[in-house]
Protein backbone atom coordinates (compact mmCIF):
# COMPACT_ATOMS: atom_id res chain seq x y z
CA UNK A 1 0.00 0.00 0.00
CA UNK A 2 1.53 3.29 -1.11
CA UNK A 3 -0.69 5.65 0.85
CA UNK A 4 0.85 7.99 3.38
CA UNK A 5 -0.65 10.01 6.23
CA UNK A 6 0.09 13.66 6.83
CA UNK A 7 -0.66 14.35 10.48
CA UNK A 8 -0.70 18.00 11.55
CA UNK A 9 -0.87 18.69 15.29
CA UNK A 10 -1.88 22.12 16.51
CA UNK A 11 -0.73 22.62 20.09
CA UNK A 12 0.62 25.11 22.59
CA UNK A 13 3.61 24.37 24.81
CA UNK A 14 1.66 25.66 27.83
CA UNK A 15 -1.31 23.35 27.17
CA UNK A 16 -1.28 20.42 29.64
CA UNK A 17 -3.64 18.36 27.49
CA UNK A 18 -1.35 18.79 24.47
CA UNK A 19 1.47 16.92 26.21
CA UNK A 20 -0.96 14.24 27.38
CA UNK A 21 -2.39 14.00 23.86
CA UNK A 22 1.14 13.56 22.52
CA UNK A 23 1.58 10.51 24.76
CA UNK A 24 -1.78 9.05 23.73
CA UNK A 25 -0.84 9.47 20.06
CA UNK A 26 2.52 7.82 20.70
CA UNK A 27 0.77 4.88 22.35
CA UNK A 28 -1.37 4.50 19.23
CA UNK A 29 1.61 4.78 16.89
CA UNK A 30 3.40 2.06 18.84
CA UNK A 31 0.56 -0.28 17.88
CA UNK A 32 0.12 1.01 14.32
CA UNK A 33 1.81 -1.35 11.84
CA UNK A 34 2.29 1.43 9.27
CA UNK A 35 4.01 3.96 11.53
CA UNK A 36 6.61 4.60 8.82
CA UNK A 37 3.86 6.01 6.60
CA UNK A 38 2.91 8.76 9.10
CA UNK A 39 4.48 12.17 8.47
CA UNK A 40 4.00 14.34 11.59
CA UNK A 41 4.07 18.15 11.52
CA UNK A 42 3.69 20.14 14.74
CA UNK A 43 1.80 23.42 14.30
CA UNK A 44 1.85 26.45 16.56
CA UNK A 45 -1.12 27.72 18.55
CA UNK A 46 -1.23 30.25 21.39
CA UNK A 47 -3.86 29.94 24.08
CA UNK A 48 -2.80 33.27 25.63
CA UNK A 49 -1.04 35.28 22.90
CA UNK A 50 -1.08 38.52 24.93
CA UNK A 51 0.30 36.93 28.09
CA UNK A 52 3.22 38.75 29.67
CA UNK A 53 5.70 36.30 31.21
CA UNK A 54 5.40 36.44 34.99
CA UNK A 55 7.95 34.21 36.78
CA UNK A 56 6.61 35.13 40.22
CA UNK A 57 3.01 34.16 39.46
CA UNK A 58 1.80 30.66 40.30
CA UNK A 59 -0.07 28.69 37.65
CA UNK A 60 -2.96 28.35 40.10
CA UNK A 61 -3.28 32.13 40.47
CA UNK A 62 -2.96 32.62 36.73
CA UNK A 63 -5.61 30.04 35.93
CA UNK A 64 -7.96 31.45 38.58
CA UNK A 65 -7.67 34.95 37.13
CA UNK A 66 -7.73 33.81 33.50
CA UNK A 67 -10.76 31.53 33.86
CA UNK A 68 -12.64 33.32 36.62
CA UNK A 69 -12.19 30.51 39.16
CA UNK A 70 -11.20 30.65 42.80
CA UNK A 71 -7.61 29.70 43.54
CA UNK A 72 -8.88 26.58 45.31
CA UNK A 73 -10.84 25.53 42.22
CA UNK A 74 -7.76 26.10 40.09
CA UNK A 75 -5.66 23.95 42.43
CA UNK A 76 -8.25 21.16 42.29
CA UNK A 77 -8.33 21.31 38.50
CA UNK A 78 -4.55 21.23 38.31
CA UNK A 79 -4.45 18.24 40.67
CA UNK A 80 -6.80 16.38 38.32
CA UNK A 81 -4.63 17.27 35.32
CA UNK A 82 -1.53 16.09 37.19
CA UNK A 83 -3.23 12.77 37.87
CA UNK A 84 -4.25 12.41 34.22
CA UNK A 85 -0.66 13.13 33.19
CA UNK A 86 0.63 10.50 35.62
CA UNK A 87 -1.74 7.92 34.12
CA UNK A 88 0.01 8.57 30.80
CA UNK A 89 3.55 8.31 32.15
CA UNK A 90 4.18 12.03 32.65
CA UNK A 91 5.33 13.81 35.79
CA UNK A 92 3.78 17.26 36.04
CA UNK A 93 5.27 19.64 38.61
CA UNK A 94 2.67 22.37 38.23
CA UNK A 95 3.66 24.21 41.41
CA UNK A 96 7.00 24.98 39.72
CA UNK A 97 5.63 26.22 36.39
CA UNK A 98 6.90 29.58 35.14
CA UNK A 99 3.89 31.31 33.58
CA UNK A 100 5.31 32.39 30.22
CA UNK A 101 4.38 33.62 26.77
CA UNK A 102 5.04 30.78 24.33
CA UNK A 103 5.97 32.74 21.18
CA UNK A 104 9.74 32.22 21.54
CA UNK A 105 9.18 28.53 22.28
CA UNK A 106 7.16 28.16 19.08
CA UNK A 107 9.89 29.96 17.14
CA UNK A 108 12.35 27.51 18.70
CA UNK A 109 10.23 24.58 17.51
CA UNK A 110 10.09 25.98 13.97
CA UNK A 111 13.86 26.45 13.95
CA UNK A 112 14.32 22.87 15.15
CA UNK A 113 11.94 21.69 12.45
CA UNK A 114 14.14 23.31 9.82
CA UNK A 115 17.02 21.25 11.25
CA UNK A 116 15.02 18.01 11.20
CA UNK A 117 14.58 17.99 14.99
CA UNK A 118 11.00 19.14 15.48
CA UNK A 119 9.91 16.04 17.38
CA UNK A 120 12.84 16.34 19.79
CA UNK A 121 12.11 20.04 20.28
CA UNK A 122 8.44 19.54 21.11
CA UNK A 123 9.23 16.87 23.68
CA UNK A 124 11.99 18.95 25.26
CA UNK A 125 9.82 22.08 25.46
CA UNK A 126 6.89 20.26 27.06
CA UNK A 127 9.21 18.62 29.58
CA UNK A 128 10.93 21.93 30.36
CA UNK A 129 7.61 23.65 31.02
CA UNK A 130 5.57 21.00 32.84
CA UNK A 131 8.23 18.95 34.61
CA UNK A 132 11.38 21.00 34.99
CA UNK A 133 9.88 24.40 35.84
CA UNK A 134 11.91 26.25 33.21
CA UNK A 135 11.10 29.65 31.71
CA UNK A 136 10.44 28.89 28.04
CA UNK A 137 10.32 32.62 27.22
CA UNK A 138 13.95 32.98 28.30
CA UNK A 139 16.52 32.86 25.49
CA UNK A 140 19.41 31.38 27.56
CA UNK A 141 17.02 28.63 28.71
CA UNK A 142 16.01 27.89 25.12
CA UNK A 143 19.66 27.86 24.06
CA UNK A 144 20.39 25.23 26.71
CA UNK A 145 17.48 23.14 25.46
CA UNK A 146 18.83 23.62 21.94
CA UNK A 147 22.25 22.42 23.07
CA UNK A 148 20.67 19.33 24.62
CA UNK A 149 19.01 18.31 21.35
CA UNK A 150 21.94 19.19 19.11
CA UNK A 151 20.91 22.44 17.43
CA UNK A 152 23.25 25.09 16.01
CA UNK A 153 23.23 27.41 19.03
CA UNK A 154 24.72 30.51 17.39
CA UNK A 155 22.21 30.40 14.56
CA UNK A 156 19.42 29.65 17.03
CA UNK A 157 20.29 32.63 19.21
CA UNK A 158 20.36 35.00 16.23
CA UNK A 159 16.99 33.66 15.08
CA UNK A 160 15.35 33.98 18.51
CA UNK A 161 16.65 37.50 19.01
CA UNK A 162 15.68 38.87 15.59
CA UNK A 163 12.23 37.25 15.57
CA UNK A 164 12.48 36.03 11.99
CA UNK A 165 10.29 32.98 12.66
CA UNK A 166 7.41 34.83 14.28
CA UNK A 167 5.64 35.00 10.92
CA UNK A 168 5.73 31.19 10.63
CA UNK A 169 4.07 30.88 14.03
CA UNK A 170 1.40 33.35 12.97
CA UNK A 171 0.85 31.45 9.72
CA UNK A 172 0.15 28.29 11.73
CA UNK A 173 -2.35 30.16 13.89
CA UNK A 174 -4.04 31.66 10.83
CA UNK A 175 -4.16 28.22 9.22
CA UNK A 176 -5.86 26.88 12.35
CA UNK A 177 -8.46 29.62 12.15
CA UNK A 178 -9.16 28.80 8.50
CA UNK A 179 -9.66 25.13 9.40
CA UNK A 180 -11.94 25.96 12.31
CA UNK A 181 -9.48 24.88 15.00
CA UNK A 182 -10.50 26.78 18.13
CA UNK A 183 -8.82 24.75 20.86
CA UNK A 184 -5.83 22.46 21.27
CA UNK A 185 -4.63 19.84 20.96
CA UNK A 186 -6.12 19.23 17.55
CA UNK A 187 -4.85 16.39 15.38
CA UNK A 188 -5.66 16.68 11.66
CA UNK A 189 -5.11 13.68 9.38
CA UNK A 190 -4.68 14.40 5.64
CA UNK A 191 -6.79 17.56 6.12
CA UNK A 192 -9.76 15.15 6.16
CA UNK A 193 -10.16 13.68 9.65
CA UNK A 194 -9.65 15.45 12.98
CA UNK A 195 -9.40 14.54 16.65
CA UNK A 196 -9.90 17.32 19.17
CA UNK A 197 -8.44 16.91 22.63
CA UNK A 198 -6.38 14.23 24.38
CA UNK A 199 -8.62 11.34 23.37
CA UNK A 200 -8.07 7.66 24.06
CA UNK A 201 -5.27 6.04 22.09
CA UNK A 202 -7.79 3.63 20.53
CA UNK A 203 -9.43 6.55 18.71
CA UNK A 204 -6.06 7.64 17.36
CA UNK A 205 -5.41 4.10 16.17
CA UNK A 206 -8.79 3.89 14.42
CA UNK A 207 -8.30 7.28 12.77
CA UNK A 208 -4.80 6.43 11.61
CA UNK A 209 -6.14 3.32 9.89
CA UNK A 210 -9.02 5.26 8.36
CA UNK A 211 -6.66 7.92 7.04
CA UNK A 212 -4.45 5.25 5.53
CA UNK A 213 -7.34 3.38 3.90
CA UNK A 214 -9.16 6.51 2.67
CA UNK A 215 -6.53 9.24 2.25
CA UNK A 216 -8.40 11.52 -0.16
Amino acid sequence: MGNTITLEIWSDIACPFCYIGKRKLEAALAEFPHRDKVDIHWKSFQLSPDLVTQPGLSIHEFLATHKGFSTEQAQQMNAQVTQMAAENGLTYQLDNIVVANTMKAHCFAHFAGQQGKQAEAEEALFRAYFTEGKNIDDIPTLLQIGTDIGLNIHHLEDTLRDGTLVDLVREDIYDAQQLGVRSVPCFVFNRKYAIAGAQDSSLFLQTLQKALDHPA
